[in-house]
């Protein structure tokens, strides 16, 4: 067995991944604009702002940051870049991991090969994937410490689902769910809650066997909700939804680094979870968001998301402050008291009786706070 070289990094540095959606001003529909802007982009941006599966979606990167505020720093300063050249272009920029009401009929492949190989194997599933998540790196020192994080933090990531969840519509009909999107990345291969790993040899022995199986061809191939990143020296945790706020897409990134560090300096009890147990929760997080019910396998016992979110971050305290992070702890306060970005939307439905309004109003609030 060859051995997979991990790139360690920094403890706790971080990146973030944000998927935007590109909306065309005079119907709000998806538009498929990510080619004529990312080639009139500056040569120095082009690893920040990205191409992404379809043509009506762009990824910002940010660099590789020490602390959550940098991070926002920089990732606040490629979204206000790529806000003038998307209008530019004729559209605007819309925060959420699935668009309400266009079509996935509409949308249009971005032209790169490995796309067009994925779209051919995965057919009307690949097809209705128009969403967009929020990714989290964060660096490690080791393989065997990102095990060791990847197999804890699992038991956590259905309450990240609960507080994130932002999609609740689909094609112009609510689909129950808080989060679809997680429903329809749960039906790619290689996707979903991970098994435990154990250790780093196992986790290259099984990157080995998928590829002598001709089953992937890199370790990017594999798209679990966590999943080690060895070429960047990171864990990069994907199972979040979009939150419809800049503010709260930094706290939820705060939150992800803060557990990270807990658990790889043992400074949090982990919930030792069978895998049923954790998809269990998930489903609970992806239809119900922090009303959903998390069972806690070590008490034999049932919380809402929300109390055990509550629980969770207030035993967080100490390492969001040796983090330099406690700014954001009223924030995910007020995210938890709120509920997430879908019990918004169809309060915001609600108010407004029109999806194209919740989108103006939503992208009205993105840089603030509630109006």
């Amino acid at each position: 067995m060859t051995d997979i070289s991990f790139n360690r990094s920094k403890d706790f540095t971080l990146g973030i991944e944000v998927e935007f959606q590109l909306l065309d001003p005079s119907n709000l529909e998806l538009c498929s604009k990510s080619v004529d802007i990312l080639q009139i982009l500056p040569r120095d941006l082009s690893t920040r702002i990205k191409p992404e599966f379809i043509q009506s979606m762009v990824e910002v990167n940010t660099r590789v940051c020490n602390n959550i505020k940098e991070a926002a720093q920089d990732l606040s300063d490629s979204i206000r870049f790529l806000e003038k050249t998307a209008e530019d272009q004729g559209c605007c920029l819309f925060a959420s991991s699935l668009h309400p009401f266009s079509s996935y009929l509409d949308q249009e492949l971005y032209p790169d090969p490995r796309y067009k190989n994925i779209l051919e194997e995965l057919q009307i599933v690949g097809k209705q994937l128009i969403t967009q998540g929020l990714h989290c790196h964060i660096g490690l020192n080791s393989g065997d410490t990102v095990i060791k994080v990847f197999d804890k933090l699992r038991a956590f990531l259905p309450m990240l689902l609960a507080l994130s969840a932002s999609s609740p519509y689909l094609e112009g009909r609510d689909t129950g769910f808080a989060s679809f999107r997680s429903k329809l990345f749960d039906a790619l291969p290689r996707s979903g809650m991970p098994e435990v790993l154990e250790s780093w040899d196992n986790y290259c022995q099984l990157v080995q066997l998928l590829k002598k199986c001709h089953i992937i061809n890199q370790p990017r191939d594999i798209w679990w909700d966590v999943r080690p990143s060895p070429e960047l020296g990171t864990i990069e945790v994907r199972i979040c939804d979009i939150p419809a706020r800049f503010e709260q897409i930094i706290a939820l990134c705060a939150l992800i680094q803060a557990l990270v560090a807990a658990i790889a300096t043992d400074s949090i009890s982990e919930f030792p979870m069978h895998i049923e147990v954790v998809l269990n929760n998930k489903w609970q997080a992806a239809r119900h968001g922090l009303e959903g019910l998390f069972v806690d396998q070590q008490r034999f016992e049932k919380k809402t998301m929300k109390n055990m979110l509550t629980r969770t971050i207030k035993a967080l305290e100490p390492v969001f402050h040796e983090l330099g992070s406690s700014d954001y702890l009223p924030i995910l306060e007020k995210m938890i008291h709120e509920g997430p970005t879908s019990t918004i939307f169809r309060k915001h439905l609600k108010e407004t009786g029109s999806l194209k309004k919740v989108i103006k109003r939503f992208q009205h609030e993105f840089w603030g706070t509630t109006s």
